[in-house]
């Protein structure tokens, strides 16, 4: 744990790097760093080394971990990165501060219900599945539009933006391309992309969220992870 604010500085600097190299200002990129299978303590280290946006993966997972280090640092923003179950809903709107995994109508109605039912409002991004791979979440990108348009017409869900995870052995710079370029045509501002091994490319085609985790935190080390109910 001794080595997270040394590693978090030499990420900081890296993202910096690749904003100036691309003419953009690296106070318009924010660093989401991911915590998912990382205990509390090791999370605290972040947090007292002045990080202040992290990601997670699972509900039940964040439920353990966040309340109490939400209740320490106030003004912490955690995100939902990982698949949303509709019976997690209301768990994850009132723990999570942004939503980056929406990537269906029965998930967007259920969020917006659940977002009038309790009043808090929770900003949401959609997810592509750029690649169109099989095994991985996200709408299919011809659907992007459409489903906006439902999510901001019938649902009134506060859509911000869009995200995607590209597949693993393919240049990702096309990926990150069709995203910015669906957020662009679509009006939204918020486009989350990159991970610790292509954030330089993200943010060269225009991310305004990296999610970064080993870069950061080191390896994870997965051990039992139960599958949420």
């Amino acid at each position: 744990m001794s080595d997270i604010p040394q590693a978090l500085a030499a990420v900081k600097q890296r993202i910096a790097d690749a904003a100036r190299d691309c003419g953009r200002d690296p106070a318009t990129i924010s660093l989401v760093a991911v915590s998912k299978t990382h205990d509390a303590a090791t999370i605290r280290t972040a947090l007292e080394a002045g990080q202040r946006v992290f990601g997670e993966n699972r509900v039940q997972e964040s439920r353990a971990k966040w309340p109490d280090l939400k209740a320490a640092f106030a003004d912490v923003e955690l995100h939902l990165i990982g698949p949303l179950q509709t019976n997690k809903v209301r768990e994850a709107v009132a723990l999570f501060d942004i939503i980056e995994t929406v990537d269906r109508p029965k998930l967007a109605r259920a969020l917006a219900d659940e977002m009038e039912r309790s009043g808090r409002q929770v900003p949401c991004l959609l997810q592509v599945n750029t690649g169109l791979e099989e095994q991985k979440a996200g709408l299919h990108p011809d659907s992007v539009d459409s489903m906006l348009r439902l999510c901001r017409m019938e649902y009134q869900l506060p859509v911000i933006g869009l995200m995607c995870i590209p597949p693993v052995d393919e240049d990702p710079a096309p990926h990150f391309r069709m995203l910015a370029e669906a957020a662009e045509r679509n009006g939204l501002k918020v486009v989350s992309m990159g991970m610790s091994g292509d954030f330089e490319t993200a943010i060269a085609q225009g991310a305004t969220h990296v999610r970064v985790g080993s870069a950061i935190f080191g390896e994870r080390d997965y051990g039992e992870q139960p599958a949420e109910a």
